[in-house]
């Protein structure tokens, strides 16, 4: 300002200003010893700059007169109050109360003859809103000795005082001398958001995800409170207008259209109670985004926590501080460890749409993949059980059974879960979309499952049945011998581990050196254990001695019966593979084949679809579970009716 302040007709009003910025405050200056400069070592970033701007733009102005202040109280910030005050002695032996906070705080506690610069600061707050800046209003009373005397005795002894009513004690006792101010203005301070945010929200919002912004910042288009008629009741209207604002956006006929919900925090307070909030959130689910500016750390977790339980969906709960920590213990505990460790918004956007889609299809390939292969192993030994009449001898060398899942079959399950990929990483982010198969839960579904478990009951059948009718009582060998139950169980298990592993080959999209390496190496791992399994001294093998050596591996019907019953067992994947590709593809099948013609990957037609999906609403609680049922169950009523009606029409009079 270089002094030209000193020339205005307010310069006292400035210089009180920009002295409650410099007092006001909880910071403590640290003095450099070399270059004798300060900083400052401030709870908030915003202090820090009320404190520089204090000195460097007023201060320093009049740097050769010292001035003193003693303080007396300071009643400290907390997010309900959303203020700090702090009571000094001037030089000139007055007594000050100096405050600052929320707008809507301030506004509320001025006294008649402190609103002279109301209008002013009121427009200036709405243009620095509008403007994306964080503001404070300022403002200041005047005490006499008599009056701050009695206060300050009760206040002395309510902060002295023990109980489980002491902090809303003390909430009183400031609140008492808090009112009655005198406004002084407000501050602007520039929130820039991280580099690559706003694109990460846009890009999050197109993979489907509803986003939620709690701030405790002023919002200029938020539901202003104060407009409501006072002879109407606040809970009575607030009720009224998010009904109609629910009727309003369910009778939208535009499909593509989407609606952004904003609320401050009086009338959320009013929205979150028992009786409201169900319909409150009913609403908010419609919308493509809410915000809700003003609010408190509890309302913060309030909402949360009614998004969780009421929609049943999962919530990742985002903050960088304190007030932030109660909003983000109601999120899903995975998410909160993982912010803990991250610094950049923007890396959201590869950990969901990138990662998050590919982590969801590798666990539920996974898991599905366990099931077959299991009951694919499992059931072997059960028919033959029942082959042998419930004998209880088993069809397999103990060894073979311990062997399978430790060693024969679970690195290639590791390497689905850690390598595969659908589509790479540019495919993604250019098509977020994806993310939804995820939500939508396409891969781990019921139909799906029993659909793995269907296939691992075929698979053993045919690996059980195969085996049986070409080696049972059948001359397999050139000499005209017959296989023993150890040959035809190596011969199974030979068939198993076979089958198995290549039908996780054929469920990998993605490979390198790493899975090729482990799934053939588990395959190559069971011959040479036979082999050496085969050498050992009979003390610890009894009926498997050399049997891939001198009886299986040279007879060429072990080589083509388990190239046989390999193919026979994975044709049902191949044939449901390739009629899903070719007349029921899913969005990356598309994808897959574009981009192996090498094509220029660019499906608007899905893009358009995916982000109409993202602006449908959220279904929440028992709804979100049995809404597809009676959606099956009306439509086959509807169609009954309709059959009946066409009747009685067709009937003659």
């Amino acid at each position: 300002m270089n002094g030209n302040w000193l020339k205005e007709p307010n310069k006292d009003d400035i210089l009180l200003f920009f002295r409650i910025l410099a007092v006001c405050h909880t910071a403590i200056p640290e003095q450099n010893e070399e270059t004798g400069a300060f900083t400052y070592e401030a709870e908030s970033p915003d202090e820090g700059a009320f404190l520089v701007a204090a000195r460097n733009l007023v201060l320093s102005s009049v740097k050769n007169t010292v001035k003193e202040y003693k303080i007396l109280n300071l009643l400290d910030f907390t997010s309900k109050r959303k203020r700090m005050s702090v009571i000094i002695r001037d030089e000139n032996d007055q007594i000050l109360l100096l405050c600052k906070g929320a707008d809507s705080i301030i506004f509320d506690r001025l006294s008649s003859d402190g609103r002279m610069y109301l209008e002013a600061t009121t427009k200036h707050l709405n243009d620095y809103g509008e403007a994306g800046l964080r503001t404070l209003a300022l403002a200041y009373k005047k005490l006499d000795e008599a009056e701050y005397s009695a206060w300050n005795d009760e206040f002395m002894k309510t902060k002295t005082s023990f109980g489980a009513d002491r902090e809303a004690n003390l909430e009183r006792v400031s609140d008492m001398m808090e009112r009655e101010l005198i406004l002084v203005g407000a501050t602007a301070v520039e929130d820039k958001l991280q580099e690559g945010v706003p694109q990460c929200i846009d890009k999050l919002a197109l993979a489907g995800l509803k986003i939620w912004v709690l701030t405790g910042d002023k919002m200029e288009t938020a539901i202003n409170i104060g407009s409501v008629s006072p002879h109407a009741n606040a809970k009575e209207d607030i009720l009224m207008q998010i009904t109609k604002a629910t009727e309003m956006i369910v009778e939208e006929k535009d499909p593509h259209a989407a609606f952004a919900l904003i609320i401050d925090g009086k009338t959320l307070t009013y929205a979150l109670e028992d009786d409201m909030k169900h319909q409150f959130l009913n609403l908010a689910v419609h919308c493509a985004s809410v915000i809700c500016c003003r609010v408190s750390p509890r309302q913060k977790a309030l909402v949360t926590r009614l998004v969780k339980e009421g929609t049943g969906k999962i919530t990742l709960a985002i903050g960088d501080g304190a007030n932030d920590v109660g909003m983000i213990q109601e999120g899903h505990w995975c998410w909160h460890q993982w912010l803990r460790r991250n610094a950049e918004f923007q890396f959201l956007e590869r950990l969901l749409v990138v990662h998050g889609h590919w982590c969801y299809k590798r666990i539920a390939q996974m898991i599905c993949y366990f099931f077959y292969k299991n009951i694919a192993f499992g059931l072997t030994i059960f028919y033959f059980e029942v082959f042998a009449g419930f004998s209880g001898q088993s069809v397999y060398d103990d060894w073979y059974m311990l062997l399978f899942n430790v060693v024969l079959t679970s690195l290639p399950v590791i390497s689905l879960g850690v390598f595969e990929q659908d589509v790479d990483s540019e495919v993604c982010l250019q098509f977020p979309a994806l993310y939804q198969q995820g939500p939508k839960n396409l891969f781990f579904d019921w139909p799906r499952i029993f659909g793995w478990m269907g296939n691992g009951f075929y698979t053993a059948l045919i690996i059980f049945f195969l085996n049986i009718i070409i080696y049972y009582d059948q001359a397999f060998r050139a000499g005209g011998q017959t296989a023993d139950m150890t040959a035809v169980g190596t011969a199974m298990m030979t068939c198993v581990i076979w089958a198995v592993n290549c039908q996780i080959a054929l469920t990998m999209c993605h490979f390198t050196w790493i899975q090729h390496f482990l799934i053939w190496g588990s395959v190559a791992t069971w011959y040479v254990f036979l082999l050496i399994y085969g050498e050992m001294h009979y003390a610890l093998q009894v009926n498997a001695y050399r049997v891939l050596r001198e009886i299986l591996a040279p007879a060429p019907i072990y080589w083509t019966s388990t190239i046989l019953v390999t193919v026979v067992c994975n044709i049902p994947y191949l044939v449901h593979i390739s009629f899903q590709r070719s007349f029921n593809p899913l969005d990356h099948h598309v994808i897959q084949e574009i981009k192996y013609y090498n094509k220029h990957i660019e499906d608007r037609r899905m893009w358009r679809r995916e982000r109409s999906k993202a602006r449908e609403k959220t279904k929440i609680g028992f709804t979100a579970r049995v809404e597809a049922k009676i959606r099956q169950v009306r439509g086959k009523l509807q169609k009954k009716r309709s059959i009946v009606s066409s009747s009685s029409v067709a009937q003659p009079t």
